[in-house]
């Protein structure tokens, strides 16, 4: 079985290994969500990965609802990409953007007072960060079918954007309780047209956003996020393995490259599952390469490629704290740990300090 330092070919992406970057939100971004100098550093360290995926980045203001996270909707943004995405590929790395709309996880704020879209007018539980604090969810409408072409089409224009920038491919955020995972569930799916009732219907705006994202990108530089065992954000389904057996079979169909799955355990330390894991049926439809997420360490990790799990492991809250991590699990190196305090505390500490394994070494 392969190593976690093997290569390995991912569509038309060639990963140097297996240890991937998980898509990681750290706010470092300008109010108008346009990318800073800081995020080249950021990435740059962390080219080591076999595949970088970036964090999570609105292919609109109507889908971006988090405070100072990127975007890549207009020409500013772009421009500023692209020297993030040059420093990655100058230090050899392989990097692509994961496109995000957020659905009912948008506040009003964001949108001038309107409503944010979903699936149904539902609301999210807990309280959506702001740029006044912290604020309890406003109630979404549902996004109307004759809506459904535009959401396409900011799709489509953020994987233009994408590439555009040098990326060398796109992830979908389909996953996280957002707005394609809203679609899919039927906890927060209630609607009664062609996007609603049947397990068909509610995965049927994943493959179409899936198609028109390959239709820009190809399908070997398309990839998609799904999060299927578990309530996540108040989003759940009563009935998630032929539900999510059925979106890998359409993702299948549409011949993407990857396929990355964040699926924690019972006792997982961020997010607790109330299912088991549903990425070994969907792996039988699925049979391009599978990267599994969630808790992993160097063992674990290698674990699960042993036992044909998986073909790649994604880190994530290990990667924010180790720049090095590819080094450290080859030498079985302590990990440093990261501070929850400064994931999203736009300054350089807690983002670009944390040391290196010969910088810790030769203090």
């Amino acid at each position: 079985m392969p190593s976690l330092l093997d290569p390995i070919r991912i569509g038309a992406i060639e990963a140097k290994n297996r240890i991937f970057m998980a898509p990681l939100t750290r706010g470092r971004g300008t109010r108008e969500h346009v990318p800073t100098p800081i995020m080249a550093e950021y990435y740059a360290q962390r080219a080591g990965a076999g595949l970088i995926l970036t964090e999570a980045t609105g292919i609109s203001q109507e889908g971006l609802g988090w405070p100072y996270a990127p975007g890549i909707w207009s020409d500013a943004q772009v421009d500023a990409w692209r020297p993030i995405v040059k420093a990655v590929h100058d230090r050899g790395g392989k990097i692509v953007c994961q496109i995000w709309h957020m659905g009912r996880m948008v506040h009003s704020d964001f949108l001038g007072g309107a409503k944010p879209v979903s699936s149904s007018p539902t609301t999210a539980p807990d309280q959506a960060h702001t740029y006044s604090g912290k604020k309890p969810y406003s109630e979404a409408r549902a996004l109307e079918v004759s809506e459904i072409p535009r959401l396409l089409a900011d799709y489509e224009r953020a994987t233009a954007n994408a590439l555009a920038a040098g990326f060398d491919g796109v992830q979908i955020h389909a996953a996280n309780g957002y707005l394609i995972d809203e679609f899919l569930r039927d906890g927060t799916n209630h609607r009664t047209d062609q996007y609603g009732g049947s397990i068909e219907n509610r995965v049927r705006l994943l493959r179409e956003v899936t198609e028109a994202v390959a239709k820009v990108a190809g399908p070997e530089r398309t990839g998609v996020r799904l999060s299927p065992n578990g309530a996540i954000q108040g989003c759940n389904d009563s009935n998630p393995e032929p539900l999510f057996v059925a979106a890998a079979q359409a993702l299948a169909d549409a011949g993407i490259a990857f396929l990355e799955m964040r699926e924690p355990g019972p006792n997982g330390t961020f997010g607790k599952a109330d299912h088991p894991p549903i990425a070994p049926a969907m792996r039988r439809v699925f049979r391009n390469p599978m990267i599994l997420n969630a808790d992993y360490d160097g063992i674990s990790g290698q674990k699960a490629l042993d036992a044909g799990e998986a073909d790649a492991i994604a880190f994530g809250r290990t990667f924010i704290a180790n720049p090095d991590l590819v080094e450290r699990i080859a030498e079985g190196a302590p990990l440093n740990k990261d501070d929850a305090a400064t994931w999203y505390s736009q300054g350089p500490e807690g983002y670009v300090d944390y040391p290196t394994l010969a910088e810790s070494r030769a203090a």
